[in-house]
């Protein structure tokens, strides 16, 4: 046999070798053909060979490999994406608002509260206000207390009076007119710090005659919300008998979770509404955060005052109380196109001819529906907003993960 046709069956048994064991990458089968490929296979030299290698065709795969490492991507023909129900939505800059919903009750305007109590030791000789919630104004008298020592009391100022007067404004009897009008008027101011009023001291010094009841009066207008005063009760310094309250202006306190405490603040408005009246919506703002932490609910209460003129509004009624706060301007997105997976959050870029690209994203504020992203998405990019959960499953089977943010 001719040295020529050895070494022609020789290099068709090497190219059906490699064929057979080393079969093309099918990357580079739009690039290569079978022949080229045993051509570049073939030792360099041979007669009828090129001994250079095309340069597409050792570095496309490559580049192509590490194209798809960085940027993970999913494909879905049109057709599926119909079936299953595939939503796109373009994430933008807009302003976002957050809607607070809570329940809240009225109480007394602690502010407008008052308590009636007495300074001597007596009993009560008469009861004005006999029933809790009778309603009262300011300076109307509550009770009449019969005191042995307010009696005693002004039996004495009534004859510093009569020595007084007896006293010569000459010589002797003057400097003794001088201590006895001192003496006078510490009993006024006795009497004055026992509650009894002016007009009523200036009768006692009139009259000659001491007062055997003390009149109590009611220090404000409103109702009497509590009412420990009873006819011939025996009553002690200090002793409280009426709690009167001035309905005029009412709180409603409302509670807010621990985690929307960072978006209240002082002078919020609030729209508040009562199943009682549906037709009336009232309007107030937020004029006091309290302090303190309920540990059971994790709520803190916030106060708003509203007036209330014809007394519709009664303590113990319940609300609807509604915040808006606006968050300013921010890229967002909906709810929905977001994956929350405990771990990470991840969201499908529409990258166009059905392919969708996994991304994780940073999120923040929520509100009317819509989501604050932070860091990971830019304004323009479509985002699947319906089906990515299935979206999501066909990736994992794939093994098409997003690539980690930084």
């Amino acid at each position: 046999m001719k040295p020529n046709n050895l070494i022609i069956d020789a290099q068709i048994f090497l190219t059906i070798f490699l064929i057979c064991f080393f079969p093309p990458d099918p990357l580079m089968s739009h690039r290569i053909s079978p022949i080229a490929y045993a051509q570049t296979s073939s030792m360099p030299g041979m007669p009828g060979m090129s001994s250079e290698t095309p340069q597409p065709a050792s570095t496309a795969p490559s580049a192509l490999r590490k194209e798809t490492a960085e940027v993970p991507s999913l494909q879905i023909s049109p057709e599926k994406q119909q079936l299953i129900g595939v939503k796109t939505v373009e994430a933008s800059v807009k302003s976002l608002e957050k809607t607070i919903r809570t329940v809240g009750r009225i109480e007394y305007d602690e502010k407008k509260l008052a308590t009636v109590n007495t300074k001597i030791e007596g009993w009560i000789e008469k009861l004005f206000v006999d029933y809790t919630g009778k309603q009262v104004k300011k300076g109307a008298p509550l009770v009449e207390i019969y005191s042995p020592e307010l009696f005693a009391t002004q039996q004495e100022f009534i004859n510093l009076v009569k020595w007084n007067n007896t006293q010569s404004s000459e010589g002797f009897g003057k400097m003794l007119s001088q201590d006895s009008q001192k003496i006078l008027e510490a009993a006024r101011e006795r009497l004055r710090l026992w509650d009894i009023t002016n007009d009523q001291i200036k009768k006692i010094e009139k009259t000659g005659k001491p007062i055997r009841r003390l009149r109590l009066y009611s220090p404000v207008s409103g109702y009497v919300v509590q009412k420990m005063a009873l006819q011939g009760m025996r009553v002690m310094p200090g002793e409280k008998l009426f709690d009167v309250a001035d309905l005029s202006t009412v709180w409603v306190i409302a509670d807010i979770y621990e985690y929307e405490l960072s978006l209240v603040k002082v002078g919020e408005i609030a729209k508040i509404n009562l199943s009682y009246f549906p037709e009336k919506e009232f309007e107030s703002s937020i004029d006091y955060i309290y302090p303190t932490l309920a540990g059971e609910t994790r709520t803190t209460k916030i106060r708003f005052t509203i007036p209330n003129p014809e007394g519709k509004l009664k303590p113990n009624m319940f609300t609807d109380v509604v915040l808006k706060i606006s968050l300013g301007t921010k890229l967002v997105i909906p709810e929905d196109a977001l994956i929350d997976t405990g771990v990470r959050q991840i969201v499908y870029i529409d990258k166009g001819e059905g392919y969708f690209e996994p991304r994780e994203v940073v999120p923040g504020a929520r509100g009317e529906g819509m989501i604050e992203i932070i860091k990971g998405l830019y304004a323009g990019e479509k985002v699947a907003s319906a089906a990515n959960f299935l979206i999501d499953s066909e990736a994992k089977l794939n093994g098409v993960v997003p690539l980690h943010q930084h």
